[in-house]
């Protein structure tokens, strides 16, 4: 087999598909990439036998067919090192010897026969397929919005990953820790269709930084426990998280009476430093809220700090001692974007629903803060 292509590409390639192998495998051929030459079309695969990424690319020059496997670290350092110009592969097809040649220099390397290389486990054929199309600018703004906000708790597996629940109208995406819960509609695009499943947080890394090059992404939900994604470019098999999300429509608060408008930086500034001599443990903020400023107050007895500040605002409510946690606050206000985000509240010991100002064109988000216990 030969074949030329530029470096640069093989490396966006390369690098981008890399992201899905495990630093250690159980089986020593995962830490290679699978390369599949077909007429002028190359592509590179990897997978952890959970995940399987591939991205197609053109190359020029080509003769023969097949599949063989490279080891997927020494490529990329020797691609990242390597000028932008045009490279050329000769791969034995008797002995599986690599030479990788371009104008001032030859590498040369063994590969491993393609065929040694897993295949993805697709479900059966008869298995029930639900597909829609939505545009990559969706998907990547419902893995911005809720990502910080998936759990970790082994014991709650279904929150270790974001809800797709996709409806005929619109994309909703969910993730809680149960401490924190947020909510992201988007509807700038209609799948047509119910479904919904729980992607990990490995599965929505992959799509936040490998897919953004391409406009339109092709979700194919294969069963109960895969799903596959499709651009122009690269293919994504994707295990699932088994299991049922926990009801969000429930928890979130529709009857909030307080109302407490902020300029999102400057509050998130004083947020940031008055925790700075709270408990490490907690990270308990006190806020008392009247009608034209919301006081901050933390202390760490074990160390004698303690830190307030006042901050300016449009507070309609009476007045209200609440706590929360720092470090899920700072989380919260550094998700949104707009100049003012709005918190609703009801008392002490009821969560609070955070909104922007305003909600982008076809667009809703909303998070839920659960308080902390505090005594004053």
């Amino acid at each position: 087999m030969k074949f030329n292509i530029s470096s640069k590409t093989l490396y966006n390639y390369v690098s981008s598909v890399s992201k899905v192998i495990n630093t250690k495998n159980t089986m020593q051929i995962l830490s290679n990439f699978l390369f599949t030459l077909d007429g002028d079309s190359l592509t590179v695969k990897a997978a952890d036998m959970e995940n399987f990424l591939e991205g197609r690319m053109m190359v020029t020059g080509a003769e023969g067919s097949g599949r063989f496997c490279l080891d997927a670290r020494r490529l990329v350092e020797l691609l990242k090192e390597m000028p932008d110009q045009g490279i050329t592969f000769n791969i034995n097809d008797d002995n599986y010897e690599v030479e990788i040649d371009y104008g001032t220099g030859r590498y040369k390397t063994m590969a491993i026969n393609g065929l040694e290389y897993p295949d993805s486990q697709n479900p059966d054929s008869d298995t029930e397929k639900i597909e829609f199309t939505c545009s990559t600018e969706q998907v990547l703004k419902g893995i911005e919005n809720t990502l910080f906000a998936v759990g970790n708790d082994q014991l709650r597996p279904q929150m270790m990953g974001i809800l797709w629940d996709v409806k005929p109208e619109e994309l909703i995406f969910v993730a809680t820790d149960t401490r924190k819960l947020v909510k992201y509609v988007n509807a700038t695009t209609k799948p047509g269709v119910t479904c919904s499943f729980i992607l990990p947080v490995k599965g929505a890394m992959v799509l936040k930084n490998v897919f953004g090059r391409d406009d339109e992404i092709k979700v194919t939900v294969r069963s109960t426990t895969s799903v596959m994604f499709e651009s122009e470019s690269f293919t994504f098999d994707c295990r699932l998280i088994k299991g049922n999300f926990p009801d969000y429509n429930r928890v979130i608060p529709v009857t909030n009476p307080y109302i407490f408008t902020v300029d999102r930086s400057t509050f998130l500034n004083a947020v940031r430093r008055v925790a700075v001599f709270g408990d490490e443990g907690g990270g308990l903020v006190k806020f008392k809220f009247s009608t034209d400023e919301v006081t901050l107050r933390a202390s760490d007895n074990s160390f004698g700090t303690s830190g307030w500040e006042q901050v300016p605002c449009n507070y309609s409510g009476n007045d209200l001692l609440i706590g929360f946690g720092s470090e899920y606050l700072i989380e919260i206000l550094s998700t949104f974007s707009t100049t003012d985000i709005v918190i609703k509240l009801a008392d002490p010991s009821r969560p609070a629903l955070c909104l922007p100002a305003e909600n982008e064109p076809d667009c809703e988000l909303l998070m839920i803060l659960m308080p902390m216990n505090i005594i004053d």
